[in-house]
């Protein structure tokens, strides 16, 4: 990198850093309202900066020497991240759960992504421009979406435990009994996507839209490539949530169907 390139750069930091201000009307707002989560929102800006920056650094040198070994390591924490992210909002639900989830969201990211880039844009499919940027997008909805969903899945079964096995008793199933729970979940979690979709281009901008307008790009290429990622993030927040509450709520059961622990009997009293 050069000294040119160092200095630009350190300038645009200067300028930018100027937002930071607008945290104080956020602080403000907060100790009107008594809300103690002044320190809260501090170290979750510190960090986010901190991470961002770390990010533009390792991503500015995978740009500058592309390898597929590089993309598929970077793709792979992403991934790893948001899957450890989902484990750890839900603790309380059992291993075989867990791996369900895992897979639901590797499997429909990886397969979105690879369909996205390969038919839609026409590029190879490991080249970081267009990977990483775009992977990011499909596997943090995908982690929002399934995130989402898990916790309506426990609120809406949190204290029906006893309801459940009574109804196993009386010679209900398994998957009769739990899934319109598993259908509301599924429901609540689209919800987000959709009303991003009908509020998007009237309502807002979305970031990706307004990145690549803001880096010179035409208006219309630029809306082409936010129809069809939005499309895709909506596939794969469907597929992943799909994949982790169907049959997420089928480890609940043994071989003779009886419970072995629903995922909210922490909540029952």
């Amino acid at each position: 990198m050069s000294l040119e390139t160092i200095t630009s750069l350190g300038w645009q930091a200067l300028q930018f850093s100027l937002i930071y201000v607008l945290l104080i009307i956020v602080i403000a707002v907060m100790k009107a309202f008594r809300i103690d989560k002044a320190k809260v929102l501090l170290v979750a800006s510190i960090k986010m900066t901190v991470q961002l920056i770390l990010a533009g650094i390792l991503l500015t040198y995978i740009f500058q020497y592309p390898h597929p070994a590089f993309t598929v390591l970077y793709l792979l924490a992403m991934l790893g991240f948001a899957i450890y992210t989902v484990w750890k909002r839900n603790p309380n639900l059992n291993r075989r759960f867990h791996l369900v989830i895992a897979a639901s969201m590797s499997v429909s990211s990886i397969f979105i992504i690879v369909f996205f880039i390969a038919l839609v844009v026409r590029e190879n499919v490991l080249n970081p421009q267009y990977a990483i940027p775009l992977y990011g997008m499909v596997v943090g909805n995908s982690m929002t979406g399934v995130t989402l969903g898990l916790k309506t899945f426990q609120d809406v079964t949190a204290g029906q435990t006893k309801r459940i096995n009574a109804l196993l008793c009386f010679g209900a199933g398994p998957r009769e009994i739990l899934f319109p729970f598993v259908k509301q979940s599924l429901e609540t979690a689209m919800v987000p996507t959709i009303n991003s979709m009908i509020g998007m281009g009237i309502v807002f901008l979305p970031g990706m839209m307004t990145g690549q307008i803001l880096a010179g790009a035409l208006p219309m290429t630029a809306i082409f490539y936010q129809i069809a990622i939005m499309i895709a993030i909506t596939t794969v927040v469907t597929c992943a949530c799909f994949g982790s509450l169907y049959f997420g709520f089928q480890t609940l059961f043994d071989k003779d169907t009886q419970i072995i622990r629903l995922p909210s009997v922490e909540a029952e009293s």
